[in-house]
């Protein structure tokens, strides 16, 4: 690891897809929370209203796909690093106009503005770079960001409490950025007029008008 960029720490590998299936889980508790994180992002989604998506750190493309379902005919992209895993995921994930892509999130090799809305759900935690990153999605997207994040310290605290991670002090693997709510809040600030903030427990999640 490599000490450095504003909110914490940098890895050598960034990982891919997530630690935990949270999207698919039985347990009780996490689907109580799951149902509060995807109410406020799908209603955060029907705000922006976009004609175009880039959906950037994708992972298994659950969230793509199911925004591409209510895009009808209208363009998505998905993106992640390149992971056979992912790729089988993608495959079993499909539609006429979803496309799914491999490469990092520093340098799109996309036109600016070539999106209406460009997100990163779950995503800025583990990127080494993550202005650089919103950089590229600010570039490429003509109305809207949207983003989240896990809420801090809340979020350490609530994985010692279950007896998670306890020697890397609550932190879930490959999380190397942490923010608190205001602090999230400002670092969007740079990149647009934060025009909305969510906070399903235990969550950040903003809406970003860019351009």
């Amino acid at each position: 690891m490599t000490p450095g960029r504003p909110g914490g720490t940098v890895a050598e590998t960034v990982p891919t897809g997530n630690t935990y299936d949270k999207y698919g889980s039985t347990n009780p508790v996490v689907r109580r929370l799951m149902q509060g994180f995807e109410a406020a992002l799908s209603e955060l989604f029907a705000r922006a209203s976009p004609a175009s998506v880039l959906d950037v750190g994708c992972g298994e493309g659950v969230l793509t796909h199911r925004w591409a379902e209510q895009l009808g005919e209208r363009r998505i992209v998905g993106i992640d690093l390149e992971d056979p895993k992912l790729r089988s995921e993608w495959a079993a994930r499909q539609r006429p106009n979803l496309e799914y892509r491999a490469m990092p999130a520093e340098n799109l090799p996309f036109a600016a503005n070539e999106f209406e809305l460009a997100a990163a759900i779950e995503v800025l935690e583990h990127v080494p770079d993550p202005r650089r990153t919103l950089a590229e999605m600010t570039r490429v997207a003509s109305r809207h960001l949207l983003v989240s994040v896990p809420h801090e310290p809340l979020w350490r605290g609530l994985n010692m409490a279950r007896g998670a991670y306890l020697r890397e002090l609550g932190n879930t693997p490959g999380h190397v950025n942490h923010w608190s709510g205001r602090g999230f809040a400002r670092l969007l600030g740079a990149y647009g007029e934060v025009i909305e903030i969510r906070s399903p427990f235990p969550w950040t999640m903003l809406l970003v008008r860019v351009g």
